[in-house]
């Protein structure tokens, strides 16, 4: 009989708290004003200014060209994050597909060329993937923001692990009745795929989501600038009695954290299925 062990609570309690107290120390802070915080530095207590200033960071109207407002910013992360995430999964399970169920010479040399560029980070490329957008005229817009990141090879080799542990009967039954290569992935394979486009949906959502470097390099129009780079445009830019607007700052950084936690806990059960089921 299972006994519950106190240990392991105190263990995950300490974790939360771990987890948590940072979040709501920024979340409390957030409710004062400026000029509090600079005095008095981070609080626990409610300062009684939240609506002001969750109101003044969505939709007051700042920066150098006075246009940009911290919906503008959301949005933008929204459109990067959302971008990244689908054309990731379509690009992933593509290739995926070609590497299990199309017989091509070096097959699974490719793969691996594709699994070592794991070894390659953004950082060591920006500057060659900076150049070739800059060529194209590309900077300062959501396709230069997004396309040069697309290729993934941790969906790849995902998609490629699941595929290989759908049964061949499959594919033997969706030929004896007639479906093609095309119809075979889109009625079978992506159906099948449900919960690791889940999995892989939630990780590339966040990756995307709290992307800083990239969108930095790539964007100098206030247009495309991402609710994570408003942040320190925020704490740049100070006020007449020489102090950045701590408020607005904690304030952004809250809701920059609201969108890819609601995204894991609704998708939540099926990330831990769509990883957990790739090794049947």
């Amino acid at each position: 009989m299972y006994r519950t062990k106190i240990f392991d609570h105190v263990i995950l309690l300490f974790g939360v708290f771990i987890m948590v107290a940072p979040v709501v120390v920024a979340f409390m802070t957030s409710t004062h004003e400026a000029a509090d915080i600079h005095r008095n530095g981070l609080s626990l207590s409610w300062g009684g200014h939240f609506v002001e200033t969750y109101k003044t960071v969505l939709t007051r109207q700042g920066g150098f060209t006075g246009k940009i407002t911290g919906f503008n910013m959301m949005l933008n992360s929204m459109i990067l994050g959302l971008g990244f995430a689908v054309g990731k999964i379509v690009l992933s399970m593509l290739a995926a597909y070609a590497l299990v169920y199309f017989r091509f010479p070096l097959a699974t040399f490719f793969f691996w060329v594709i699994f070592t560029t794991l070894l390659l980070p953004l950082e060591v490329r920006i500057l060659p993937s900076y150049e070739v957008m800059n060529t194209l005229k590309l900077t300062n817009t959501y396709t230069g923001l997004i396309v040069p990141l697309l290729a993934s090879a941790t969906g790849t080799f995902y998609f490629r692990q699941f595929f290989k542990s759908v049964p061949d009967e499959l594919l033997e039954a969706a030929r004896i009745d007639g479906a093609g290569p095309f119809k075979f992935f889109i009625d079978v394979l992506v159906p099948l795929s449900r919960t690791m486009m889940a999995a892989i949906f939630i990780i590339m959502f966040v990756y995307g989501w709290n992307q800083y470097l990239w969108p930095t390099l790539m964007t100098t129009d206030e247009g495309f600038f991402t609710l994570v780079r408003g942040i320190k445009q925020i704490l740049l830019v100070w006020v007449g009695s020489n102090i950045p607007d701590y408020n607005e700052a904690f304030a952004l950084a809250i809701l920059a954290m609201l969108p890819p936690v609601m995204i894991v806990v609704i998708f939540q059960r099926w990330f831990i299925k769509g990883l957990t089921e790739s090794d049947k």
